[in-house]
């Protein structure tokens, strides 16, 4: 008996070094595979942007988890709401591991919603994680006179917006259109910082954007008397933001499951995706080479310094929030993309 536990316990070593030894080429092979590389970062938003800002400050710590610490470059490919870029990415970008996007929260939404601009398939993107969930709102300035979200349903708010496609131009259409809001669109503006200046000559009083954490440079907005929020769009309150959701003021199921739809995007944060077809190990790499990164203490520390809150996703779960939206029932995709119609 003694000798039968003993001859099976035997190969246990040999598979161990066998493992190890595997596990050693494979890490080498990547490390040789992007020695003296760049990898490249496509943002879908103009410098200076939160998109940008975020691209660029993961780019300057995630070397140095990747085996041949790769030189970030962060290559900024804007238009049609974040849809060239993610277009690029899917169609012509190289899928090797040596480019890279970080795109719109809701380039899926626009996908399963069939935009007409759209050329990629969500659920054939690598997702490799997101560095933070953030919170969409409408601002108010204080100039418009507006001082409770239940004044839209008998004042008018005009508000600012880029092109079709971003949210923060279908959100203020929905509050129009589903919600019954008297909200007046105007188009046309290139980012929402050209809005927020708009708001300050007075052209609009109104905004929906991302308002940050709570220590954020958005925050000042509010603390300095220039705007107000009037609710967020998550169906749960905002602890630390003090003001209703815009559930708050619907009254159907038809405009819950519509405005359901559209919050959940938030959940991709700000998601950084590897086009179609790279090698699974090397996917692997890059997800838990960026989930070390968003818990580098130096990272950390930057981050802080510029106002941001680190709420990491990783890419399993983006690829489960794609695949939910995916998988949307038919009708529901009917009733937003008819409410989300800018007539």
């Amino acid at each position: 008996m003694d000798c039968a536990r003993k001859r099976l316990r035997l190969p246990i070593i040999p598979c161990l070094a066998i493992l190890a030894m595997f596990a050693s080429a494979a890490a080498r092979a990547q490390e040789e595979f992007y020695r003296g590389k760049q990898i490249r970062v496509i943002v879908g938003t103009g410098a200076g942007q939160d998109y940008d800002i975020w691209a660029r400050l993961i780019g300057r710590h995630w070397s140095r988890h990747i085996p041949g610490n790769p030189v970030f470059v962060t290559e900024n490919m804007p238009g049609g709401g974040h849809l060239v870029a993610t277009n690029y990415l899917y169609n012509t970008a190289a899928r090797d591991g040596t480019v890279l996007g970080m795109v719109s929260r809701n380039v899926t939404d626009a996908a399963v919603l069939k935009f007409p601009s759209v050329r990629f398939d969500p659920a054939q993107f690598n997702w490799i994680g997101s560095p933070e969930i953030n919170h969409r709102v409408l601002f108010a300035s204080a100039a418009s006179g507006i001082t409770s979200a239940r004044e839209l349903f008998s004042r008018e708010l005009v508000v600012g917006a880029p092109g079709m496609g971003q949210a923060v131009t279908t959100a203020p259409i929905l509050l129009r259109n589903a919600a019954g809001m008297k909200i007046k669109i105007v188009l046309g503006y290139a980012a929402p910082e050209a809005i927020v200046l708009a708001m300050q000559r007075g052209e609009v009083g109104g905004l929906v954007d991302s308002i940050g954490a709570a220590d954020g440079a958005r925050r000042k907005w509010i603390e300095s008397g220039q705007m107000r929020v009037l609710f967020s769009f998550e169906p749960t309150p905002i602890a630390w933001l003090g003001v209703p959701t815009v559930f708050d003021f619907l009254e159907t199921d038809e405009q819950r499951r519509v405005f359901t739809f559209f919050s959940a995007n938030q959940e991709f944060g700000r998601p950084v995706m590897a086009p179609p077809g790279l090698p699974a190990d090397r996917v692997q790499l890059l997800r838990r080479s960026f989930d070390a990164t968003l818990a580098d203490p130096a990272f950390l520390r930057e981050a802080r310094g510029l106002g941001f809150e680190v709420t990491p996703r990783t890419g399993e779960a983006l690829r489960a929030l794609v695949d939910e939206a995916v998988a949307t029932p038919a009708d529901i995709l009917d009733k937003v993309a008819r409410a989300a119609t800018l007539e």
